[in-house]
C-alpha cells in the first residue's frame, strides 16, 4: 500500500549504468544515512553541509589509497527520485574501480540493491503510483517514438489521472450505497439508481477503448508484425532484404528456399514494425516445406498487416487464393513485385507497384504501410502492459454485473459487492490496492540499479 510518510530505509547501492567497460559509470545510494557513508570516504567538499541537487568534485578513499576521481551528486529528501536521502557517484568505467567503490560503500553499512528496489523505494514512498512505476522500465527499454510516448505519457500519469477519475465517481457510489446498508430498516435509497446505471454505462465508454488499445499497444512495444506472404520465388526474401537493407534471408532461384519463419525489426516514422518472412504457400509433398507453410499460415493469422506479394504470372484467382480465411478486417497490402521486368496488373484492388531487386517503389510501399496502423496512433491513452489490461478487463466484467444486478432490482448489499469488486480491481492497476507478492513480481523484472 502507497504511503504519504516517507519512511528511510537501510542504504542499498547498485551501478545504476549499463555493466561493461566505459567512459563513464554511475553508482547510485538510497537509504538512511547514504549521505553521511559517502561523506566518510569522500575527499572534497563536506557533504554532510551540501545541499540538495549539488555536484562536487573530488577523490573516494579506502583509508588513505585514492580508489578514482569523481563526481557525487547529493540529493536531500524528499527531493529525490525515492524521496530517501540519494548520492549518485560519477566515476571512471573501470570494472576494477566500480567493484572498489560498491566493495567500499557495502563495507560502510550498504547493502547491494535487488532488481527494481530504487522504483520500488521510490513507489512505496508516494513518487508515483504503480503504473508510472512500471512506465520506468517501458521507458527504458523504448526503441521506438511511439513506444517512447507511450511510455512518457504513463510516467507523467496520463494513464493513472484516467483511472483515478474513473475511481472517484465509483467511490461516491459506493459510499452512497454503503450507507443505504446502514439504514436497511428504513428503506430509503441515498444512491440513485437512473444515476449509477448511467455512471455505469459511462465508465464502460471509458474503459472499452482502453481494453481495445491493448493489441495495438503491445504490438508498440514488440513491433507490429507485418507477413510477407506469396508463392514460392515471387521474391519474398527478396523483399525482406530489401526493406532491411541486409542479407536476412537467403535468396535463390530454387522454390522453396525459406523452410522456417524469418523475421526481423525496421522503424519507420516512429513505429517499430517486425517484418515477417515465411515460406511460400503452395501444394507440396515435401513434409518439412510443409511445416514452414503452416507457420506462413499461422504467422499471416497473427500479423496485424499482410504483405500479399505476387508478379504478373499470377492469375487473379491465384492471388486471391494466397488471401484465402483471412478475415475482412485484416490489413492487406497487396503488392506486385518485379514491375521492372512485367507490366503492371490490373486488379480490383489497389495495388503497390515494386521491385524488390532494384528497390524501386519501397519508398511507396512503406508509406501504404504505416498508413495501416497510423490511425491507430493518438494522444488517447493507450495500454500496453498485460497486468493492466487483465484488470481493466475484469473491472468491466465487474461493471456488467453491478448492471444485471440494476436491471434484476437486486438490494444494495449485493450491488455493493460488484462495486467493491470493480473498485478492487481498478485499484490493483494503480497499486491502491496491492500485495507484497505482486510488488516483488513487478519489480523483480527490473534492472539492477533502477
Amino acid at each position: 500500500m502507497q504511503t504519504s510518510s516517507i519512511h528511510q530505509q537501510e542504504p542499498i547501492c547498485a551501478l545504476a549504468t549499463a555493466p561493461g567497460i566505459g567512459a563513464i559509470a554511475v553508482i547510485r545510494l538510497s537509504g538512511e544515512g547514504a549521505i553521511e557513508l559517502v561523506s566518510r570516504h569522500f575527499r572534497g567538499k563536506d557533504l554532510t553541509q551540501a545541499g540538495s541537487h549539488t555536484v562536487h568534485f573530488g577523490t573516494l578513499r579506502t583509508q588513505d589509497t585514492i580508489i578514482d576521481e569523481v563526481l557525487v551528486t547529493v540529493f536531500r529528501t524528499p527531493r529525490s527520485f525515492t524521496k530517501e536521502d540519494a548520492v549518485e557517484i560519477s566515476c571512471h568505467g573501470s570494472d576494477y574501480i566500480i567493484r572498489q567503490i560498491l566493495k567500499l560503500l557495502v563495507r560502510g553499512g550498504a547493502r547491494i540493491a535487488r532488481p527494481g528496489e530504487f522504483t520500488q523505494r521510490a513507489f512505496l514512498n508516494g513518487q508515483f503510483d504503480l503504473v508510472q512505476a512500471e512506465a520506468v522500465a517501458d521507458l527504458i527499454a523504448a526503441d521506438s517514438e511511439a513506444s517512447h510516448r507511450t511510455a512518457l505519457t504513463q510516467l507523467r500519469g496520463g494513464f493513472s489521472k484516467k483511472l483515478q477519475a474513473l475511481r472517484e465517481e465509483l467511490i461516491h457510489f459506493a459510499s452512497l450505497v454503503e450507507l443505504e446498508l446502514d439504514f436497511g430498516e428504513e428503506d430509503v435509497e441515498f444512491a440513485q439508481r437512473d444515476d449509477l446505471r448511467q455512471l455505469i454505462h459511462n465508465l464502460q465508454m471509458t474503459i472499452a477503448p482502453l481494453i481495445e488499445s491493448f493489441d495495438y499497444g503491445n504490438a508498440l512495444k514488440d513491433g507490429v508484425p507485418v507477413a510477407i506472404i506469396g508463392s514460392p520465388n515471387v521474391g519474398k526474401s527478396t523483399l525482406l532484404n530489401a526493406l532491411l537493407n541486409e542479407e536476412k534471408a537467403i535468396v535463390t532461384e530454387i522454390a522453396g528456399t525459406t523452410r522456417d519463419v524469418i523475421e526481423d525489426t525496421l522503424v519507420l516514422e516512429g513505429l517499430k514494425f517486425r517484418f515477417i518472412d515465411t515460406a511460400g504457400i503452395r501444394e507440396t509433398v515435401d513434409i518439412v516445406e510443409s511445416m514452414g507453410i503452416e507457420r506462413s499460415r499461422k504467422a499471416m493469422e497473427k500479423a496485424d498487416v499482410v504483405l500479399l506479394l505476387f508478379d504478373s504470372e499470377f492469375t487473379y484467382q491465384e492471388i486471391a487464393l494466397l488471401a484465402r480465411g483471412l478475415p475482412e478486417e485484416k490489413k492487406v497490402i497487396w503488392v506486385q513485385n518485379k514491375v521492372d521486368i512485367h507490366d503492371p496488373l490490373h486488379l480490383n484492388h489497389e495495388t503497390a507497384l515494386i521491385s524488390a531487386h532494384s528497390q524501386t517503389g519501397l519508398e511507396t510501399l512503406k508509406k501504404a504501410i504505416i498508413s495501416k496502423v497510423r490511425h491507430q496512433v493518438g494522444t488517447d491513452t493507450v495500454v500496453t502492459n498485460a497486468r493492466h489490461y487483465e484488470h481493466l478487463v475484469k473491472t468491466s466484467a465487474a461493471l456488467d454485473e453491478v448492471l444485471e444486478g440494476l436491471d434484476a432490482g437486486v438490494t444494495g448489499d449485493f450491488l455493493a459487492q460488484d462495486i467493491r469488486l470493480a473498485l478492487y480491481h481498478l485499484g490493483e492497476i494503480t497499486g491502491t490496492i496491492v500485495s507484497d507478492d505482486l510488488l516483488a513480481n513487478i519489480f523483480s523484472k527490473f534492472c539492477i540499479g533502477k
